[in-house]
């Protein structure tokens, strides 16, 4: 009896020991609910928007698009796969790739999708619109109408090409014919890939010393506002003796003013929403000191020509080519034309002479110019380009024509140089008696001085 009440008070006591040990212990339940395998965002990354599953997940919202759908039946604007392969700026895609703009990419992301479930049968009547708060957490809304004459969905200026494409207890997808792109991430665009931050910076150092004079130069007096150069380019551009006259002038603004460091900004600025020459804008802003001289250069009154080589065309060079100091200023200036020629008169006088020989601000370096296939050809043999893309900017100083390569120097110009610079030894030659003086000696017997 005794035996039987002390094993169940025993019994007792240790029921009680083990729900209070089991009361104390953490809960293993996680805080975000559990997302089954007949959620919308899983069909979402089984669907076929594969572009925009990737992007999900390269955005990392994988955990926080578990937490929206738990908390909320959502509606998701799924753009199809070309919107996003072909039909996005490239630049834009790689601006959102790009790791220090996953926040732009997140808010894009998020932006596309409503905390509500809005079928296609629960759209807004035509002719009035409603507006729908989304979960990119600004104060931007989507707004979802229906046109009156064809019945046409649409969300913001997008089409809804398969409206209620994927249907599931705890959401729905629509898909859309292009990205929706808030206000907010354009803007960050545009301020990052703003040129105003560009500061062109002019080198301070030692006194600069004439060679000719060995005396210490003196600053130059300023030039009259709208006055043709003083000097060739080539001695604006570096020290030393003119190696070629000065440069053919260019059609001049109503006020006769230059501003040289705005226009190359403004080229430059051009090339990058121009598309497909990222490469050589990104040499021309890095390398402040070109992008100041050809600013400085086209202030003094001088006309440039650039022959910009494509993204595929840059994407070519090796690591040697431009590891070695000043390479990458040296293939700059060998596509600089200090002329001002636009594709027209290009193709006209290579129609017209054949073979034309530009100067460069590589010295003493030539680039030839031919026609061939109805375009201009530049370069000779294996290193040649086409004329592209034509006129890409004109501004009466600087123009810019896009080429399918990068040119160099050939061979056969490196050896002319070579020649040209070698020392030229006069020997002086012995003077020759021509036929009539010595018939006139042996007439007179050689009796003067200069028959000796």
């Amino acid at each position: 009896m005794g035996s039987q009440i002390y094993g169940r008070c025993f019994f007792f006591v240790f029921a009680l020991i083990l729900s209070a040990a089991s009361a104390a212990l953490p809960s293993n339940k996680s805080s975000t609910t559990a997302v089954n395998s007949n959620s919308v965002l899983v069909a979402l990354l089984d669907s076929h928007y594969t572009e925009l599953a990737e992007l999900v997940e390269k955005a990392l919202l994988l955990q926080t698009l578990e937490e929206a759908v738990g908390n909320h039946n959502v509606t998701i604007f799924a753009p199809k796969n070309e919107a996003l392969e072909r039909q996005l700026d490239p630049e834009f895609k790689r601006f959102l790739l790009e790791p220090g703009n996953l926040k732009s990419l997140q808010t894009l992301l998020m932006f596309h999708i409503i905390p509500s479930r809005i079928g296609s049968t629960q759209w807004p009547d035509s002719g009035s619109g409603r507006h729908h708060k989304t979960l990119s957490g600004n104060h931007e809304h989507l707004h979802l109408t229906t046109h009156k004459p064809t019945g046409r969905k649409s969300v913001n200026s997008a089409q809804i090409i398969r409206p209620d494409d994927v249907t599931r207890p705890d959401g729905v997808i629509h898909g859309i014919e292009r990205l929706l792109i808030p206000r907010s991430v354009e803007d960050d665009f545009n301020r990052r890939r703003n040129l105003r931050t560009i500061s062109a910076i002019h080198p301070e150092g030692a006194p600069e010393v004439d060679p000719r004079t060995h005396r210490l130069k003196k600053p130059a007096p300023p030039v009259p506002v709208g006055a043709p150069p003083v000097l060739p380019i080539y001695d604006a551009l570096a020290p030393g003796p003119s190696l070629a006259p000065a440069p053919a002038p260019g059609p001049g603004g109503p006020k006769h003013h230059f501003d040289g460091e705005s226009q190359v900004k403004d080229f430059i600025h051009t090339l990058l929403h121009y598309g497909g020459y990222n490469e050589m804008a990104d040499i021309l802003v890095n390398l402040t000191s070109l992008a100041t001289e050809m600013g400085r250069l086209v202030s003094e009154g001088y006309v440039l020509t650039v022959l910009a080589p494509n993204d595929e065309a840059m994407a070519k060079l090796t690591t040697d080519q431009l590891s070695e100091p000043g390479a990458p200023e040296q293939i700059v200036y060998y596509h600089i034309i200090p002329e001002y020629q636009t594709e027209e008169s290009m193709y006209n006088s290579v129609k017209r002479f054949g073979k034309v020989r530009y100067d460069t601000l590589r010295l003493p370096h030539k680039v030839v110019a031919q026609e061939a296939d109805g375009s201009v050809k530049f370069g000779q043999g294996d290193v040649s380009a086409y004329l592209f893309d034509p006129d890409i900017y004109t501004d009466g100083r600087i123009s810019v024509q896009g080429i399918d390569g990068v040119l160099y120097p050939t061979e056969e110009e490196e050896a002319k140089t070579e020649k040209k610079s070698a020392p030229v030894v006069k020997v002086a030659a012995k003077p020759r008696r021509g036929k009539l003086m010595e018939v006139a000696c042996r007439m007179l017997g050689a009796h003067f001085s200069t028959c000796q």
